[in-house]
């Protein structure tokens, strides 16, 4: 009897997630000056890592030098910081907001600028407990591992709709001259 419920209970599942909106993600559609792509990290770490394999898995070849028909993806800023978002009684901290900031540009094969420097900032709240610091450590380095991730995906959302949308990405805004 179990046996027979099986198979309706699964097309029933699948039948669920289709109807809910839900689609596994795939791999970006990349523009196609980044065939190969020298990808370059300020302070590297898992930023760097995750964006490397996020580039292979959407087809680029991740060089570790530049070069004419290279295209280059720089990442000169990316840093974390925290912010201090409600103070209870005996002006104790309970409530923090981790930061994230990353400036990325990308540059053609030839040294043409597909996208201009760009800023990207994410964050993430979260409560603080007095009394379990290692607790805090630990949630804190959870949520900078997220926000590495999210910002993994923000940026290649934004070199897909370079690829879809070139004519759309202007450089970015100049300051206006200070008048005298």
């Amino acid at each position: 009897m179990l046996r027979m419920l099986r198979l309706p209970l699964l097309l029933v599942a699948l039948a669920a997630l289709s109807a809910c909106g839900f689609h596994l993600r795939r791999s970006a559609a990349l523009p196609d000056s980044m065939k190969q792509v020298h990808l370059t990290v300020s302070g590297g770490g898992k930023l760097e890592r995750s964006l490397s394999r996020a580039l292979e898995l959407a087809g680029s070849t991740v060089l570790d030098h530049g070069g004419t028909g290279i295209a280059e993806l720089k990442v000169p800023t990316a840093a974390f910081s925290t912010q201090t978002l409600t103070v209870g009684g005996s002006a104790r901290v309970t409530e923090y907001s981790v930061r994230y900031h990353v400036d990325f540009s990308l540059s053609d094969g030839q040294g043409n600028v597909v996208i201009p420097q760009r800023g990207i900032d994410m964050s993430r709240d979260f409560s603080y407990d007095a009394l379990n610091t290692i607790g805090t450590a630990a949630q804190t380095e959870q949520l900078q591992n997220s926000l590495v991730d999210d910002m993994v995906q923000s940026i290649l959302f934004r070199l897909e709709a370079a690829a879809k949308h070139p004519e759309v990405i202007q450089p970015a805004a100049t300051p206006a001259p200070k008048a005298d």
